[in-house]
């Protein structure tokens, strides 16, 4: 069966919807069916219902669930092992969101070159539900991602915790409610937010990205909320102030990975990413990393 027959399934069902799957592949809507059709065909059974609401499965789409997860696990662990460039002996693909790669995960780079000089290393930047998706049909072996949600055979280990804190340039150490810049930290902190500052549903400036957030603050002036690693040397530095009484968010990043993939590579993985994250106290700056003196393998 073609895999990819089984990877637009998987996106159906996971939206369900054949237009938001299409979206999400980058397909037209007709090619989405097409490939539905041609899935149903080779297994005989219906596998969705279409209706007003989207594509919910049938019986037998929701037993193919399992198995056509399976199916993808198993090519891209083949696919992965048989592609192996030359003097390497195993592969490792990482995603993480994009605020994440900058120094946290490039740190992580450096170290897995230095220690495990014979895994050959694939990293990807995505959205956090796109990274789960592929964590869990097996297209990348781990991702790294701000308070993800729970899901069914996938690990979650905690990697750092960190609070989000409200920071201003003004001299008063006073938040100014039109020089707001609102970050989108996610949903958990939208919620928090709207709660806390029902008054701010409107900031006059909205950012989705926290570093870019970051710049515009301290260049044009202004309040918003940021990780407290990060603007802990421009607190030092006077040219930030912590709003006083102002409520902290927790902002905490894990390490996700399928249940069934252990094994040695994974665990030198882990173990890089909780030195990387030690050797910065979260700090959200770039740190000098002594060079880790590589473990020999086991002997099998």
């Amino acid at each position: 069966m073609d895999i990819t027959l089984a990877r637009t399934f998987l996106e159906v069902s996971a939206s369900g919807s054949f237009v938001l799957a299409a979206q999400r592949m980058h397909l037209t809507q007709t090619a989405v069916s097409a490939r539905i059709r041609t899935l149903e065909e080779q297994l005989g059974r219906r596998l969705f219902v279409r209706n007003k609401a989207g594509a919910r499965l049938t019986a037998a789409g929701e037993r193919f669930v399992r198995h056509a997860t399976t199916l993808i696990q198993v090519w891209e662990q083949a696919r992965q092992h048989v592609a192996l460039p030359a003097g390497r002996e195993e592969g490792v693909s990482l995603g993480a969101e994009l605020s994440l790669w900058q120094p946290l995960l490039a740190d992580w780079l450096v170290w897995m070159h230095r220690a495990c000089p014979e895994v050959a290393l694939r990293a990807e930047v995505d959205s956090p539900t796109r990274l789960l998706d592929r964590v869990h049909e097996g297209s990348l072996d781990l991702a790294v991602l701000y308070n993800p949600p729970q899901r069914p055979d996938l690990v979650s280990e905690l990697l750092f915790e960190e609070k989000l804190v409200m920071v201003t340039s003004a001299s008063d150490g006073t938040m100014q409610p039109n020089q707001y810049i609102y970050v989108d930290w996610g949903s958990s902190f939208v919620a928090n937010h709207q709660a806390a500052f029902p008054e701010l549903s409107s900031p006059p400036v909205s950012i989705s990205l926290g570093p870019l957030a970051l710049t515009y603050l301290l260049t044009v002036g202004g309040s918003g909320y940021f990780r407290s690693g990060t603007v802990q040397p421009f607190l030092v530095e006077g040219r930030l102030r912590q709003v006083a009484n102002a409520p902290e968010f927790s902002w905490s990043a894990y390490t996700v990975y399928r249940t069934r993939r252990e094994g040695h590579v994974i665990e030198r993985v882990r173990q890089g990413l909780h030195v990387v994250a030690a050797a910065q106290d979260t700090s959200g700056h770039g740190s000098s990393l002594r060079s880790p003196r590589a473990k020999k393998k086991p002997k099998r």
